[in-house]
Order: C-alpha cells, then sequence, then structure tokens
C-alpha cells in the first residue's frame, strides 16, 4: 500500500509523528516529514529516529497557507498531526491554538485540495468527546468543548470534513484515544510518573488519579493510521483508535509502580488539576468501527506497553532529555 508512495507528514518532529515516521519508511514511503521552523535547525524526536537519513525533512509552519501549498505538490498521502496539544496551556494561550489547530487545518486541507491529494489522515483526539455520556464511546457520543484545546480540535474536524462533504477531498478524521510511550511529552501523566520514580523522588505530585482513560501504546496508535489510511472504506468517515479498555490514572500508577519496584507516595499537587468543569472525568473507546472497517486489532496490553516506555525512559540519554522536577504544561 505505502511503497514508493509519496507521504507527508505534518507535526513528524512530535511524539506520535515520529513514530508514524519509523513505520512509513519500513513500508517503503518515501516520506517529508515537516518539523516546525526554529533557527536552531532543531528536529524535535526526528532526531532520535533510526531512519533518520531515510527521510526528506521539511522545516516550516502549516499556520503559512503558502508554505502548505508548497510542500503538499505531488503528494500522495496526508498524515496531519501538527497541532497545539497540551491542554493546561490552551487555558492561558487559547488564541494559539485557533490559529495552529483551526487555521492550520484549513491550510493543509485546501492545499490538499488543489493540489489533488489521494488521502488525507486528519488527527482528532479524544478529548472533543468530554467525559463520557456513556461508554463505551462510539464515533456518535457528542463532542463537548470542555477546554480551549478540545474546542480547537473539535473545530478542526470539522473544518476537515467538509472539504470531504463540499469538495469530495478523500479524508478520514482519525480519533485517537490516549497514547504513551517512547517520546511522549513530560507534560503527559504516564511520563510523569515514570521520570519522578526514576529521579529518585520518594512522593510523585500528580493531580486527580481518579479519571479513567483507554491507554493506547504508541504503535498500535499508528497501526491505526496506517490501517485508516490503507482502506478505502474509512473514506468519509470519522474512526477511534483505542483499545476499548478503561483504566484509572491511579491504577495505572500502581502498574507502572510494581514494574519499577518503588514504594513510592502520591500526592497531589494543585498546580496539576483541571477546572472541575473542564476535566475529563472518563474515556473508555468503543473500537468497533475500526476492527469492522479495517480489521485493526492492538498488538500490546497496558502492562506490555508500560514495560516498554519504562524501559525506554530508563535509558539513561533518554531520561536525562526530561525534566522530573519541573511541571510542564
Amino acid at each position: 500500500m505505502f511503497k514508493n508512495k509519496n507521504v507527508l507528514i505534518t507535526g513528524a518532529d512530535g511524539f506520535i509523528g515520529s513514530h508514524l515516521t519509523e513505520m512509513l519508511v519500513k513500508e517503503g514511503a518515501n516520506v517529508k516529514a515537516l518539523s516546525l521552523y526554529n533557527s536552531f535547525n532543531y528536529w524535535g524526536w526526528l532526531e532520535d529516529i533510526s531512519c533518520l537519513d531515510n527521510i526528506e525533512i521539511l522545516n516550516g509552519d502549516i499556520r503559512d497557507a503558502h508554505y502548505c501549498k508548497h510542500i503538499t505538490k505531488d503528494i500522495d498521502i496526508i498524515f496531519h498531526l501538527a497541532a497545539l496539544i497540551a491542554i493546561p496551556y490552551s487555558y492561558v494561550a487559547p488564541s494559539s491554538y485557533v490559529d495552529t489547530n483551526i487555521n492550520g487545518t484549513l491550510n493543509i486541507v485546501q492545499a490538499a485540495k488543489e493540489n489533488g491529494v489521494s488521502r488525507v489522515i486528519h488527527t482528532s483526539t479524544s478529548e472533543v468527546y468530554g467525559t463520557a455520556l456513556y461508554v463505551p464511546i462510539d464515533e456518535k457520543h457528542p463532542l463537548q468543548a470542555q477546554s480551549p484545546y478540545s474546542a480547537s480540535k473539535i473545530s478542526a474536524d470539522a473544518m476537515a470534513l467538509s472539504f470531504y462533504n463540499a469538495f469530495d477531498l478523500p479524508l478520514t478524521i482519525a480519533r485517537p484515544f490516549n497514547t504513551y510511550g517512547p517520546r511522549q511529552s513530560a507534560r503527559a501523566v504516564i511520563p510523569t510518573i515514570i521520570t519522578q520514580i526514576a529521579s529518585g523522588v520518594k512522593e510523585i505530585k500528580l493531580g486527580d488519579v481518579s479519571p479513567t482513560r483507554d491507554f493506547n501504546y504508541v504503535e498500535d496508535t499508528c497501526l491505526g493510521f496506517l490501517k485508516l489510511a490503507s482502506s478505502p472504506k474509512t473514506i468519509g468517515e470519522t474512526v477511534n483508535i483505542g483499545s476499548n479498555f478503561e483504566i484509572s490514572v491511579g491504577d495505572t500508577l500502581n502498574i507502572i509502580k510494581e514494574i519499577m519496584n518503588s514504594d513510592v507516595e502520591f500526592i497531589t499537587d494543585k498546580q496539576r488539576i483541571r477546572p472541575g468543569k473542564s476535566e475529563v472525568q472518563r474515556l473508555w473507546c468503543d473500537n468497533s468501527k475500526i476492527k469492522s472497517l479495517t480489521g485493526f486489532e492492538p498488538q500490546y496490553s497496558i502492562k506490555q506497553g508500560l514495560e516498554k516506555t519504562i524501559e525506554w525512559f530508563l535509558q539513561e540519554e533518554n531520561l536525562k532529555k526530561y525534566k522530573a522536577n519541573i511541571y510542564n504544561v
């Protein structure tokens, strides 16, 4: 499916994007990997991938419509992952999320339409569902804007889907639930737990540990992306990517403690707690649609994924890139 295809990945320098880049290179794709422009010529997590010599790195910004039109020429498939995703930062800088997530998505789909791109996979998030009104959450669940971030992603999804409805752009909305694994940002809860334990603290600072999540190892999420892009049945569809397994943050902490042989205690850090109406209390993925359309099956249990994640974080060259004593928003 992907062999010799010209593929553009926006947000390739990020956590999921860097893993997707590696997976597509293994599939034989000609990958153009977009990294956010900066004067240091720093390529984010692409600096750490094994196939760096087999990709073309582009430095730019999806907020620039002219640039998006330029980089989508002669592209067969776009995986659009570039976005601002930190929920706490969206409380203080919401207009940045409008510029990047909504206008950036508009620029990508408009460029894809004008350049005749064959497939576009637009990345959504389970945060658009808000706290579950019923479980497991299928794609018909109401959308609830419980943070400026989720509001921007609801809007971006609608913008992307409008180009399928109005212009027949062959587009799929991929809606992954909570992804974790090597290279994940320190603002996320699993790296926060692992790096604090690894730093030798006796008390871990966390926010509310009662919310539940459908955690997915990053390779499973990327497999979902590839499955969606490979199937003509997914065009015009919004499709969850998840495991159909629900676990609380507190129980996840206990599994990590067991794997790391830690007796660390948990304490509540008030600055890590979301505003009451903004906290998403429950996310549990109904993955029956992606299974029926593509045959997708998760490959990793929560324990298997956490073991691989912890193994990566405990390597000195990886751990030193994280500041366990600082709360990242």
